[in-house]
């Protein structure tokens, strides 16, 4: 029997599938609503933030004790940077997680603050380092470190810049270009670890310097990324 004669000799089919109709409809606008739209992109931040935070506290863990053994200045402004780093994910969270786009231009703010306070850190550190130098030693450690470090970045900022671009967010987006530009710093370290295995110890701590000028320079670009969204 066809479909068309069942439904002439009983109505009410025809008038259910009607209705299974009209419910899709309605699911099918109700998903793509306001309401569905602002849970979706809240969700899909905060998984965003806590993969980046689970994988920058990895990263600044393996690094943590690395320098233990190591006592590079370099790899210490880099580690204190990535743990800074891991860090700006816990406003970032809390934005995406209350649904506010206010919260994100201030946690857009703290990430900037982080950085800002990482490179200070870093730079106090760097100068104690001058004065007061040291030798290194697990060189093949300490190049490890850089490429750890490379890593986990770059992850991390892929995971941050995607997220950031599809749900047009100027703080995410800020946080993963610092990111990935926090991978290229890494790699200072290896460089470090090659040099002073050449015989010039004073490349660290002078390492250590350049680090942290890239890092304030960081602080500056994103600075003008979160601004630019308020």
């Amino acid at each position: 029997m066809s479909h068309t004669t069942t439904c002439a000799l009983d109505p009410q089919h025809a008038h259910v599938e009607e209705l299974v109709e009209h419910d899709d409809a309605d699911e099918h606008d109700h998903a793509h609503g306001l309401v569905d739209r602002s849970i979706l992109r809240s969700r899909a931040g905060i998984r965003a933030v806590s993969w980046s935070l689970a994988i920058l506290t990895v990263t600044a863990l393996a690094q943590a004790f690395i320098y233990s053994r190591t006592l590079s200045v370099a790899l210490l402004a880099d580690l204190i940077h990535n743990f800074g780093d891991a860090l700006t994910a816990i406003p970032l969270g809390i934005a995406f997680y209350l649904r506010s786009a206010r919260g994100e231009r201030w946690a857009g703010v703290a990430v900037v603050l982080a950085i800002f306070i990482s490179a200070l850190v870093a730079l106090g550190q760097t100068i104690e380092r001058f004065i007061h130098p040291r030798s290194l030693s697990h060189l093949w450690l300490l190049a490890a470190a850089g490429v750890f470090g490379f890593i986990g970045n770059e992850i991390a900022a892929q995971v941050r810049l995607r997220a950031g671009r599809r749900l047009n967010s100027p703080a995410l987006v800020a946080d993963g270009n610092h990111a990935r530009v926090d991978g290229f710093v890494s790699l200072g370290v290896l460089a470090s670890a090659a040099v002073v295995a050449l015989g010039l110890p004073i490349a660290d701590p002078v390492i250590g310097l350049a680090i942290t000028a890239v890092i304030l320079q960081i602080t500056w670009e994103s600075w003008h990324t979160v601004r630019a969204d308020s």
